[in-house]
């Protein structure tokens, strides 16, 4: 086996799971991200010879991946649903209120912009540190830092209404 194809083979394998995470956080789908995730992987083979350091892989491929989907939303007209066809997906009544937390978190995460939820999934899911994702998205390790205080004020006003509203960050 080729040293590219050895050294593509331990990419996919160490991050794989990581780079499909990412992706459906960000398309909210589990067909296009796993679409977009070998789209990802694909593009990654093609450049191969242009990772440096093997210590930044998983930001490379995490760049990679953002560029795809914003490739495949900006050509891509989406489909319209008509509302009465839409079930809603509310968790059974027998289950626990620990699956009915996690289903308000989960939908509270989807609705934030995407400039508050892309650092805090990469900080929270991809243990990123602000200097990291900073590196991924293109921004200062200090704006990194305010877009997930703001994205964590912007949860806790959503998750807990009842807390004081001139402390929480409204944009």
């Amino acid at each position: 086996m080729k040293l590219k194809d050895q050294e593509f083979e331990s990419l996919v394998h160490a991050y794989s799971a990581d780079v499909y995470r990412f992706a459906y956080w960000l398309c909210k789908s589990k067909s296009l991200a796993e679409d977009m995730t070998q789209e990802t992987f694909a593009r990654a083979w093609k450049s191969i010879d242009k990772l440096i350091d093997d210590r930044s892989a998983k930001a490379w491929l995490f760049t990679i991946l953002r560029r795809e989907i914003a490739r495949h939303f900006s050509r891509k007209r989406l489909d319209t649903i008509p509302v009465q066809d839409i079930q809603a997906e509310l968790p059974d009544r027998t289950q626990g209120l620990e699956a009915a937390e996690r289903l308000a978190l989960h939908d509270a995460i989807t609705r934030l912009d995407d400039k508050y939820r892309e650092p805090l999934i990469l900080q929270v899911l991809g243990g990123y540190s602000s200097q990291e994702i900073g590196q991924i998205l293109d921004l200062t390790p200090a704006v990194v830092l305010t877009r997930i205080f703001r994205a964590r004020q912007q949860l806790r006003a959503r998750l807990n209404p009842d807390i004081d509203d001139h402390n929480v960050v409204q944009l």
